[in-house]
């Protein structure tokens, strides 16, 4: 764990958590109470939903103990197996099994859960507003939010990537090179990596109707602002303005990748 002496605090509860909200078996937590009263030693919800519950978030802390939660749905619900899927029917379940399959499972594991999973998550794109959403067959007006964003998180990160966050922070991503400014939602940002030397953007417009448009955003946090210039794929330089405290850069929103250099 990072040391910032930020989880004693975490690490305090643990302690009554294992005696008293968690089950073992063979040194291995399989289930635990949802809630515990310990003024009237009252266990509420304990079972294996109690393990799964909480997976994603002490998944940085105690990642032995998330693992089990992991295992624990993906075997309750079939999605490792030859037998029937019974998990990625309901919104409800589908979401622990999709933002856990994130952190936890081999990239060829989570390929054949999300293929699994496509036609049940109902993925809708907006061509006009640029959003993409997952519908999960609710047929409702606007999607759910926070199960959209429980699911997407688990899409996008590979395994062990959400508890490197927190255990191995890329604390250098302060001090370098930051994009502000960015037109959203006219425009998005497809790509924006700095590499040590360069940084490499994209500008990924809205809709159809805004692609091949210009876009204005500026770079910061580099110390100095002359000399940079934009370098497309076939070799053509264009001079960026130095502001003085940033740098202007103009992308087209055409979903390319470029490169920022300084001379």
């Amino acid at each position: 764990m990072f040391d910032t002496h930020l989880h004693s605090v975490f690490d305090k509860w643990w302690d009554f958590a294992e005696e008293n909200y968690l089950v073992w078996e063979e040194g291995k937590a399989v289930s635990a109470d949802l809630y515990y009263d310990p003024v009237v030693d009252e266990h509420v919800g304990r079972g294996p939903m109690g393990i799964i519950a909480p997976a994603w978030y002490i998944a940085p802390q105690r990642n032995e103990v998330a693992l089990m939660g992991w295992k624990t749905v993906a075997a309750m619900s079939g999605v490792m197996s030859d037998g029937p899927n019974v998990g990625l029917q309901t919104p409800e379940m589908a979401t622990f099994i999709l933002q856990l399959s994130g952190e936890f499972a081999d990239p060829e594991t989570k390929q054949l859960i999300w293929d699994a999973a496509e036609e049940l998550i109902e993925p809708t794109w907006d061509l006009e507003t640029g959003e993409f959403t997952l519908g999960l067959g609710l047929n409702e007006e606007h999607p759910r939010g926070q199960i959209n964003a429980r699911m997407m998180a688990g899409w996008v990160c590979g395994q062990g990537a959400w508890s490197r966050i927190f255990n191995a922070p890329d604390l250098a991503k302060f001090t370098q090179p930051t994009v502000q400014g960015v037109d959203f939602p006219r425009v998005a940002l497809s790509e924006a990596k700095w590499d040590g030397v360069a940084l490499h953007i994209a500008a990924h417009a809205q809709n159809a109707k805004l692609s091949g448009t210009t876009t204005t955003l500026k770079m910061t946090n580099v110390s100095s602002t002359n000399g940079w210039y934009l370098l497309k794929s076939d070799g053509t330089k264009t001079p960026l303005e130095d502001k003085g405290d940033h740098v202007e850069i103009r992308l087209v929103a055409d979903n390319k990748i470029v490169t920022i250099r300084q001379s």
